[in-house]
């Protein structure tokens, strides 16, 4: 009955032309049976994978369909990004078959951090990718110390999942050490990044945090990696600072305490002989010698955390190779236009520090650009956009951007930030004439930054002025 009315939810939204109907069918199903997900989550053949983080999870959940369909597996996937409890529940129930039984070899869902305590019990997964732990949407996550407690609730609930581990990521590899959950890591000792100056965490999670003035008798957090064998008053009364041989970005890198033995260990998994050509990387995991259509540094850490788990499962997949050489990692998120003789760039940043990628990826293009960013307030977005002091706007000077433009219903916020910086920026209202105007008199390369709720219109905007060329020529004094 719960598979039935949700599958009829979802015809009658389609419809009804009302939306895609990838939620509310899952919201139904849980009307009539709570436990329809924990059901339907034991159908899977296979193994279940989720896949949890703050940036990254989309792709990496990407690339894991892609392989495994690529085999011939049935997988399930929740592939619109429709990763709250609704929506994945949605992902099941509209994956049965007309006798509202699954068949499915894998299912591969992507799951949001705070909505992970509710759906892990109820799926009970095999395997957990963490890709990286950040500050995100605060409106919604809160400051970092209630993601990190969340996750970590929602693992121990399932202690039987493996989780599978980003260990240069400090905040990932710290709660991967504090749960039960067996564990496997990943991550690059080559240091081959562009450094930001954003990091989210500067200091041991052991050491700093384990100190209580006011009691002798609780037991510190992470005492095992203490070398210290005297009482709590020998533990140190100020945070204690990480040492970096380097960075990534943000806080990912090779780190070691200054204090106790807790640093980051040798990954399980690891990318190598990382090269960079027309603006492309090629890479080796596990004895794959990868030639991807990578632009961004951060993809080879998605690429790697999917062959990792794909390995652990220790799942068939001969053709892997050729699935990544030819996997596209824009998934609407990262897409290129040619419009004309101009080269369009559109982007998705939402948190500092994949804002920080952004212009680090700006930065290695070396030819004068124009820049647009798009920012708006919206829930999807995260109503609070104070995340935007975080960014490290500075570095826009090494773009030689010509001209820097700011859109969208927090556009005056984005240029009170860059007024601090002393970078000045012109403010736009309409979309289709600035970048009509863009396309025909500015550098012919052009760089859109934008968040979620902007992602959409502007995709298809950029859609229609590709089909219409010549409208767009028309209109060259159009700004």
């Amino acid at each position: 009955m719960a598979v039935r009315a949700a599958k009829l939810t979802s015809t009658l939204i389609k419809k009804m032309n009302r939306g895609s109907g990838v939620t509310l069918p899952g919201y139904v199903a849980r009307l009539i049976d709570p436990w329809i997900l924990f059901h339907l989550s034991n159908m899977i053949q296979e193994k279940v994978i989720v896949i949890m983080g703050t940036n990254g999870k989309t792709t990496v959940n990407a690339i894991l369909y892609q392989t495994l369909e690529a085999e011939g597996f049935r997988v399930i996937s929740n592939r619109t990004g429709a990763n709250m409890l609704n929506g994945i529940v949605s992902a099941f129930v509209l994956a049965t078959d007309k006798s509202c039984a699954l068949t499915a070899d894998y299912a591969c869902i992507e799951v949001d951090e705070i909505t992970s305590v509710r759906v892990l019990p109820l799926l009970t997964p095999d395997f957990v990718v963490l890709t990286n732990i950040a500050r995100d949407q605060i409106d919604r996550f809160g400051e970092m110390e209630m993601t990190i407690q969340k996750i970590k609730t929602a693992f121990k609930s399932t202690p039987e999942t493996t989780l599978v581990i980003n260990c240069d990521d400090v905040f990932s590899y710290s709660l991967a050490k504090e749960c039960n959950n067996p564990f496997i890591t990943y991550g690059i000792n080559e240091n081959i990044f562009q450094n930001d100056s954003f990091k989210e965490t500067l200091f041991c999670r052991f050491c700093s945090f384990s100190y209580k003035a006011s009691s002798f008798s609780e037991t510190p957090r992470g005492e095992d990696n203490i070398s210290s064998t005297d009482n709590l008053w020998d533990l140190p009364k100020k945070p204690t600072p990480l040492h970096y041989e380097f960075y990534h970005y943000g806080q990912l890198g090779k780190y070691s305490c200054t204090l106790c033995d807790f640093k980051r260990p040798s990954p399980e998994v690891t990318a190598t002989n990382i090269t960079r050509a027309q603006d492309t990387y090629s890479f080796i995991i596990d004895g794959l010698s990868i030639s991807s259509k990578v632009t961004a540094t951060y993809n080879i850490y998605n690429t790697l955390a999917a062959v990792t788990v794909l390995k652990a499962a220790n799942a068939k997949v001969p053709h892997l190779k050729e699935t990544l050489d030819c996997f596209d990692y824009g998934n609407n998120r990262e897409s290129t236009f040619m419009i004309g003789d101009s080269k369009i760039q559109l982007h998705l940043a939402k948190n500092p520090i994949g804002f920080g990628q952004k212009i680090a990826l700006m930065i290695k293009d070396e030819k004068p650009k124009d820049i647009l960013f798009i920012i708006n307030d919206t829930y999807q977005d995260g109503e609070d956009v104070s995340w935007l002091w975080d960014v490290d706007f500075i570095q826009l000077t090494k773009t030689k951007a010509e001209k820097l433009l700011c859109g969208g219903v927090r556009k005056y916020d984005v240029g009170l930030r860059l007024k601090y910086e002393e970078i000045p920026c012109e403010f736009v209202d309409d979309l289709e004439t600035t970048l009509k105007g863009l396309i025909n008199n500015g550098t012919k390369n052009i760089y859109l930054i934008l968040n979620y709720s902007a992602l959409v219109p502007t995709n298809g905007l950029l859609k229609k002025l590709a089909n219409n060329d010549v409208s767009v020529n028309r209109h060259s004094d159009a700004t």
